[in-house]
């Protein structure tokens, strides 16, 4: 069991945010621990035959299959977004004894022959770790990045109507079935004994994670803002693929262009991300959705300074209902 003891200023501070290199760090883990037949499975096949190296094999050792990571490489994002290098930058700042500490710590509980000399030169060791991170976040999580951020994004808005609607009663109560929440603590179903008290002030940050299925990380110790990942709503349809509607009644009902876009706001995305999925200019575009937005198949909500369009049930409805309407034609 790990808990997260909390104070009143604590539970004020309760926050979330996304991270990339979070993700990164967790979807190591998923390479040694998700079976082919598991839900990241069509990702796992796509990027395997392209990551195998030195990066891969220095991001094992500092990431095992099971056990303690070292808190230093999942830094806490100060805002609700954060980027890619603005991650690796808080990991290049570690102060060198918490890293020759952390990483003696891993090489006492899960040897490996690559950590004693990161242990005894901290400085050369925040270049390799930072090195291999961008190195292996370009290859393996870049090229489906804007599909993850959707679908984590869509978890968020759906957490903060949670909170608004119910509190942080609530909020827990839907977040993970292993989270459990007490007017002064959280505590997570996981074989590890852990009882952390945050420094004071500091909170604790709610990190949905794509790779962090079907169980969370968590980070407790000082100096460190308390940290718990979980795997965000809708994680099954990341990876399936987009039905085509090319020859479809909803096709037949709203032509080709409109029911490619209805099939792919599976997941949310901007004017932008959607333009270039579908190969087609933004203006363009925003004739098609504003058209299917009036006829109740898409709708839209804001996130920060980006328009994020949906399907909508009825778009969903109209969907999944094409298939058997085409095969009964």
């Amino acid at each position: 069991m790990i808990t997260i003891r909390l104070n009143a200023e604590d539970v004020g501070r309760i926050r979330f945010a996304l991270s990339p290199v979070w993700e990164a760090v967790t979807s190591v883990r998923a390479l040694s621990n998700n079976p082919a037949r598991s839900v990241h499975a069509p990702w796992m096949q796509k990027v395997c035959p392209i990551i195998d190296g030195p990066d891969l094999t220095l991001l094992k050792a500092l990431i095992p299959p099971v056990g303690y990571i070292p808190d230093f490489i999942t830094p806490a994002p100060p805002r609700r977004t954060t980027s890619l290098e603005s991650g690796l930058a808080a990991i290049a700042a570690t102060p060198h004894h918490l890293v020759t500490d952390e990483l003696g710590r891993l090489h006492h509980e899960t040897p490996h022959p690559l950590l004693p000399d990161l242990v005894a030169h901290p400085a050369k060791a925040l270049d390799l770790i930072t090195s291999a991170l961008e190195s292996y976040w370009r290859r393996a999580i870049e090229p489906d990045w804007r599909r993850m951020r959707a679908l984590l994004q869509e978890d968020l808005a759906f957490r903060l109507d949670e909170l608004a609607a119910g509190g942080i009663e609530r909020l827990f109560r839907n977040l993970h079935p292993s989270i459990r929440f007490s007017v002064s603590r959280i505590e997570i179903d996981r074989p590890f004994v852990c009882d952390g008290e945050p420094m004071a002030g500091q909170g604790v940050l709610l990190v949905p994670s794509v790779f962090s299925w079907p169980a969370g990380l968590s980070v407790t110790a000082a100096p460190y803002v308390p940290t718990i990942t979980y795997p965000p709503r809708g994680l099954g349809r990341l990876w399936e693929d987009r039905q085509d509607t090319t020859d479809s009644p909803l096709a037949d009902l709203v032509g080709r262009t409109r029911a490619a876009i209805v099939s792919h706001l599976d997941l949310p995305m901007s004017t932008t991300h959607l333009a270039h999925q579908l190969g087609v200019s933004a203006p363009t575009l925003s004739v098609h959705l504003s058209i299917l937005r009036s006829a109740g198949l898409v709708d839209s909500r804001r996130d920060g300074r980006a328009v994020l369009y949906h399907r909508t049930a009825l778009g969903t409805q109209l969907l999944t209902a094409a298939t058997p309407l085409a095969s009964t034609a």
